[in-house]
């Protein structure tokens, strides 16, 4: 057989492999971004066809203070979220890396709850946090501090948020674990030998050394705290909480939904999805900008 024909084939071969794929990406993800660009130039209600309306969409936009609101609301809840986020799952990491025979069990046991429904999981820590007689307080009168209301007061709503979300750190400890093992024993033992203790080997061994899966989980956790809807919706917008839901709690994509799923205004909805991409974009483009200058690649020539 020729080699031209082989390389043909395996070409073939390669297209037939990935079609699943790019029939998916055109069916479910392109297809529907087209869409939403479109609707978001019109007036669209659902029960009748949409008709063009130009940019009084995204005029709209700067105009309802409900927007600016839930985007406040969204930064905050990030601001608290990722932060917090990594250096929980960083250290539930390193001590995963020092449990020794017991670390598939231990890992198993993180990664779990990144298999629970999100809407159990915000109905669990309702519970969990509830002013009165949640088990939260409870745990913290034990030891002599009076908690607050995590889901009633307007202080605590986003705080309350960002901690529900820690639930489902597990995909990031195994992240963290992994690049963690790839670290060289060598530089350890080499920083010990000139006096360094654990802390400095942390900071200017360990972290450098594993820069690329931070920059990368930082990424991907801030662009899933800039869309998070389901714990916030579960726990302050259902049925039995929505007449008591605060401003404070309120999230884009939950405002989103409501405009979408409740106010039929589809064609608003759209605009607010495009403008949660744009700003999800710029802020990834800043955090490449300014990661690429401090992430350490294996391999990498200087």
């Amino acid at each position: 057989m020729k080699r031209s024909d082989l390389v043909r084939r395996e070409e073939r071969a390669g297209w037939l492999f990935v079609l699943p794929w790019i029939a998916g990406f055109l069916i479910f993800t392109a297809g529907p971004m087209i869409a939403s660009l479109v609707l978001s130039f019109t007036d669209y209600q659902m029960i009748r066809s949409p008709h063009t309306v130009g940019l009084d969409n995204y005029r709209a936009l700067l105009d309802d203070p409900r927007v600016l609101k839930s985007l406040s609301n969204t930064f905050v809840y990030a601001a608290m979220f990722v932060p917090l986020g990594t250096v929980t799952a960083l250290g539930l990491a390193l001590m995963l890396q020092r449990v020794g025979r017991a670390g598939g069990f231990f890992r198993t046991a993180f990664y779990l709850p990144e298999m629970t429904p999100a809407v159990a999981a915000g109905a669990m820590f309702l519970l969990l946090l509830n002013g009165q007689q949640g088990l939260v307080n409870k745990v913290l009168g034990w030891v002599g501090i009076n908690g607050p209301n995590w889901t009633t007061d307007p202080h605590w709503l986003k705080p309350s948020l960002a901690i529900v979300s820690l639930w489902t750190l597990g995909g990031t400890v195994v992240i963290y674990l992994a690049a963690l093992n790839g670290v060289p024993r060598q530089l350890h033992e080499a920083a010990e030998l000139d006096g360094a203790g654990p802390v400095t080997r942390l900071f200017r061994i360990t972290i450098p050394m594993i820069s690329g899966a931070l920059f990368f989980t930082v990424i991907t956790n801030t662009i899933a705290a800039m869309q998070m809807f389901d714990q916030a919706y579960t726990m302050f917008y259902g049925p039995q909480q929505k007449a008591a839901a605060s401003e404070e709690s309120l999230v884009y994509m939950v405002y989103l939904f409501q405009n979408a799923f409740q106010f039929f205004k589809m064609g608003f909805a759209s605009a607010m999805a495009w403008l949660l991409f744009v700003i999800i974009l710029a802020i990834t483009f800043v955090q490449v900008r300014i990661g690429n200058r401090y992430v350490y690649y294996h391999g990498e020539r200087s």
